[in-house]
């Protein structure tokens, strides 16, 4: 995945020494600069920018206003020659900020965080994973479970038609599900949050008429995770 980038700066030798550090990123494509901001709200507008290099202190708009107007279809990493401007960035979806002037080794380090920042937004909207069974690789959508069961070595990732026997731990399946989903209710069992028919003091009742037993050490997180 290509992260598509703008840079804006009304000076000239800034937005130059951008240009030549993320010429030389992999995975990172420039697609426009601007010395005007407002030029570069109507690109945004127009066009699919994943992180604007934006400068705070600019005199036709301020990048503060400019993230103002803008907002969060964007992502940001702002460029300032005085710190105490850039803190006022944060409340907007800031990955993080460059002192001037920059140097390669402080902009590899911002870089660094922008692809952190997007691999996690790119996991986070995924709602699938693929797990071994039977010597075969499974496409496993996450709406269609309604349970896993831990069975000795092994676990059962039981979904709507069918049953996956899989070489694997509860603890690292949990790890692969998204926690707003799904949510460990036993020892022995992670149900899907979605599939939930009923609910009493000691048990789970699923759509599909299975009987889930909710474990005293995880049923405080359980009923949180209910509201």
């Amino acid at each position: 995945m290509n992260i598509k980038t703008i840079i804006i700066d009304d000076e000239p030798l800034a937005v130059s020494l951008l240009e030549k550090y993320v010429f030389e990123t992999p995975n990172f494509e420039l697609l426009s600069t601007f010395l005007n901001p407002i030029e570069a709200i109507e690109f945004i507008q127009n066009n699919d920018v994943d992180l604007v290099f934006l400068d705070i202190q600019m005199p036709e708009l301020s990048g503060i206003n400019f993230m103002k107007i803008v907002g969060d279809k964007v992502k940001y990493i702002l460029t300032t020659a005085y710190s105490e401007f850039a803190m006022e960035g944060y409340e907007h979806n800031v990955i993080d900020y460059l002192l001037k002037p920059i140097t390669i080794s402080r902009f590899q380090k911002g870089i660094e965080k922008a692809k952190e920042r997007f691999a996690s937004v790119q996991e986070s909207e995924k709602n699938y994973f693929f797990i071994k069974s039977s010597g075969q690789q499974y496409k496993i959508l996450f709406d269609d479970i309604l349970y896993i069961e831990s069975i000795k070595d092994y676990v059962n990732v039981k979904t709507k038609n069918h049953e996956y026997i899989v070489l694997d731990t509860l603890k690292s399946m949990e790890e692969k599900l998204p926690d707003s989903v799904f949510c460990r209710v036993h020892k022995s069992y992670i149900l899907n949050l979605n599939q939930i028919k009923s609910v009493d003091s000691k048990s789970v009742l699923l759509i599909s008429d299975t009987e889930i037993p909710v474990g005293e050490s995880f049923k405080v997180n359980f009923l949180k995770k209910l509201k």
